[in-house]
């Protein structure tokens, strides 16, 4: 199954493969792409690898030959495995400055890279090269990607009606409007507080129908997989959990999730209610798998 898969998806640009100059010089400039040009351009199977304890068991090298996507930390546990993710994403700058030497593990690593412009630029203020002959995709946050930028209500207001977006909307409160699902990135992207969602919005922008993620467990008290007690960085989750991560997929599960596009949760124990992403494990996985 995963030697056909690689029939349903073009190859991309390799990243190392950088612009040769007049002169015969190497230009080792990052190679912006655009969204536009790989939409739906993939289908079948993809694995999304976060960062919760349970991605330390998880037998990613069963299922090495599935695409899959890098998020944040979860880089390392692919340099362990011997396997090149083909997207890793990161939209936190902060993630940047605590864990540099992970960023660069990405991006040397993987085959392309979406970050967020705060990201490039501090990654860049950091290490001028570290992007170098890199295939780069700018993430950019839903009513940020043109000169006018809109509120979230003015934006959520604005594509109501735009199919590439499904939304919410109040006049009365403004966290609603932050809560939105993107079929196309080429006009951004909801950040829902939690990279996860990110990266099941390019699953659909790509393509993929079947969305399989690892290491959702969505827990502070838990951390994340790569840190030790005393290394962790603080986390956000259960601030943001209530008002932005459970709203997000709650919409996800309404309103995109369906028999063409499906998600599912490979953390047993994750926070998140199996009614609304499936939790699975391995055997079924692999049935789903062996169905495609």
């Amino acid at each position: 199954m995963a030697a056909s898969f690689q029939l349903h998806c073009p190859a991309f640009t390799e990243p190392w493969l950088a612009s040769v100059q007049s002169d015969g010089t190497h230009n080792p400039a990052p190679q912006l792409q655009s969204f536009e040009a790989y939409r739906n351009t993939c289908s079948g199977a993809v694995f999304i690898v976060a960062s919760g304890p349970s991605t330390k068991t998880f037998p990613l090298e069963r299922f090495a030959g599935y695409p899959m996507m890098a998020l944040n930390g979860s880089i390392c546990r692919f340099a362990d495995a011997g396997i090149r993710p083909r997207f890793y994403l990161c939209d936190d700058s902060s993630f940047v400055r605590n864990r540099t030497p992970l960023l660069k593990q990405a991006a040397a690593l993987a085959e392309h890279l979406l970050l967020s412009p705060r990201v490039i630029d501090t990654l860049l203020g950091l290490d001028l090269h570290a992007l170098d002959g890199r295939s780069l995709f700018k993430l950019q946050r839903a009513g940020r990607t043109g000169q006018n930028r809109l509120s979230p209500r003015q934006f959520a207001w604005t594509v109501r009606n735009d199919p590439d977006f499904s939304v919410n909307h109040s006049w009365w409160r403004q966290k609603p409007n932050r809560i939105g699902f993107s079929r196309n990135l080429s006009k951004g992207y909801f950040n829902a507080r939690t990279i996860p969602y990110a990266a099941v919005q390019l699953a659909y922008h790509l393509g993929y129908s079947k969305v399989f993620m690892v290491g959702l467990d969505l827990s502070s008290c838990a951390g994340r997989f790569y840190e030790s007690c005393e290394g962790g960085v603080p986390s956000r989750l259960d601030g943001d959990y209530d008002e932005y991560i459970l709203p997000s997929f709650r919409l996800l599960a309404q309103k995109v999730i369906n028999p063409q596009f499906q998600v599912f949760n490979l953390s047993q124990g994750s926070r998140l209610p199996a009614t609304l992403v499936p939790q699975i494990d391995v055997d079924q996985l692999e049935r789903l798998l062996a169905s495609e």
